[in-house]
């Protein structure tokens, strides 16, 4: 049987030496394939590598682990000689409170600083549950879409907090020296480009300097729907959606020619009534 693996994402360089240190002691056979310093360069090595186990920091620059994790689950091959979704453990600094989402969604995590006894734990688990994958080969990444999208929609993991900033009805958006005022109601899909959102309605669309992240909680959640880790669409603007085998689904919108992807985590929205 070959050596389980495993991916160590965190960036503070002393303490992803001192988890790797102290994994070398408790799971010998464990082989670290990689670290990464940031969210993208795990998402990067996870999709190339394939481990069997990540360890992710949720506050990390640019992409968060939570956020690191998402996209993994969105762009994870599905073929039939494709790896299983790794198990993840998110390293945190989380309160009590907070961490009854990850309690919630059956998710394995480690308080920062992490002591030895609960990383034994841990570890014993990650092993339970690849020797059940073993025997069983259950839907791996079924099961973990399933308790990414519960952290998804905890308040103060992934979801805005309700009514924590004011809605937006006007979005002004510079083109050179001028700044066009684009109503809300009229913005088809908002989308991430890089620093940037594109702003996009039926007659043209706009960059505004900004992220998604710090856009979302200033939109009303009942009509801008998220459909993917870096689109949001007006729900009353999509016309058809087209469920495709990989489990994503194909939106086209009334009276523009773009079509939108939405990822596996957001298909429940889809579901025929």
């Amino acid at each position: 049987m070959n050596a389980p693996t495993a991916l160590i994402a965190e960036d503070e360089p002393l303490l992803a030496q001192s988890l790797r240190a102290e994994l070398s002691r408790l799971w010998p056979d464990l082989q670290i394939v990689a670290e990464a310093s940031h969210g993208q360069a795990a998402l990067e090595q996870a999709l190339a590598l394939q481990p069997q186990v990540l360890f992710l920091d949720i506050r990390m620059p640019g992409m968060t682990g939570l956020e690191a994790a998402q996209a993994l689950a969105e762009d994870w091959p599905i073929a039939a000689d494709s790896a299983p979704f790794p198990l993840i453990v998110f390293v945190t600094a989380y309160d009590q409170y907070a961490l009854q989402a990850f309690d919630q969604a059956a998710v394995d995590y480690l308080l920062k600083p992490v002591q030895s006894d609960r990383l034994a734990l841990t570890c014993a688990r990650l092993q339970a549950a690849l020797q059940q994958r073993a025997g069983s080969a259950p839907p791996a990444l079924e099961a973990a879409v399933e308790q990414l999208r519960t952290l998804l929609l905890a308040p103060g993991l992934g979801a805005p907090a309700a009514g924590s900033a004011e809605r937006l009805q006007v979005i002004p958006a510079s083109v050179g020296e001028t700044i066009h005022m684009v109503p809300v109601e009229t913005v088809l899909y908002f989308e991430a480009a890089d620093k940037y959102v594109r702003v996009v309605t039926r007659e043209r669309e706009h960059l505004i300097r900004t992220s998604l992240r710090e856009l979302l909680p200033r939109l009303d959640p009942q009509r801008f729907w998220q459909i993917h880790r870096g689109t949001v669409v007006r729900a009353d603007a999509i016309s058809t959606v087209q469920r495709e085998e990989t489990g994503k689904l194909t939106l086209t919108l009334a009276g523009h020619p773009d079509r939108l992807t939405a990822s596996r985590l957001y298909a429940p929205r889809f579901k025929a009534m």
